[in-house]
């Protein structure tokens, strides 16, 4: 139940999050151009040739995310549904936890991805984000990682599936 749990829990964030993005473009997008700039980052000479200053560049980037991010909302979302077919059963069905789990395993490694790889160490590092006193967005993404992580592990922790449930107890007489 922990495991489906925290799958939805991250899907519906996921989905709010790309909703948000969709909704207030704006916002995020100069966020991105900003990063992508490096114009708020100590201005070190031997980094700044990694800037990219192309607001068309920077904002197919801020697209491919809100597209990563919609799609990582599905993809949960998907698993979330599943988990609910699994464990919605009179006894819970080995075959439907592990599909719940092997797609709750693809929604969350995007996650991962997402914030590990793309924010954290392109951003980051990469981009010298972590530079910024205006858009630095490694605490945020710190904690999508945790949430996503912690999410994984409880998602492929042994005894996932609750023990068998059976109808009332039936007194039986041996004669």
């Amino acid at each position: 139940m922990a495991a489906a749990a925290l799958t939805v829990t991250v899907a519906v964030y996921m989905a709010l999050v790309a909703f948000g993005n969709i909704t207030d473009f704006g916002t995020n997008q100069q966020f991105v151009r900003h990063v992508l700039a490096m114009d708020t980052t100590f201005k070190d000479e031997d980094l700044m040739w990694r800037a990219i200053e192309s607001h068309t560049v920077a904002d197919l980037a801020y697209v491919a995310v809100i597209g990563w991010e919609t799609l990582a909302a599905l993809v949960l979302l998907w698993s979330g549904w599943q988990w609910a077919h699994a464990l919605t059963r009179r006894a819970p069905d080995p075959a439907a936890v592990a599909r719940a789990r092997r797609t709750g395993t693809l929604g969350l490694v995007m996650v991962l991805l997402l914030f590990g790889l793309g924010f954290l160490a392109i951003g980051g590092e990469w981009f010298a984000m972590w530079q910024s006193s205006e858009w630095n967005g490694l605490d945020a993404a710190a904690r999508n990682l945790t949430l996503a992580g912690i999410a994984l592990v409880v998602l492929w922790l042994p005894g996932v599936l609750p023990p068998e449930r059976t109808g009332p107890a039936v007194a039986h007489d041996p004669r």
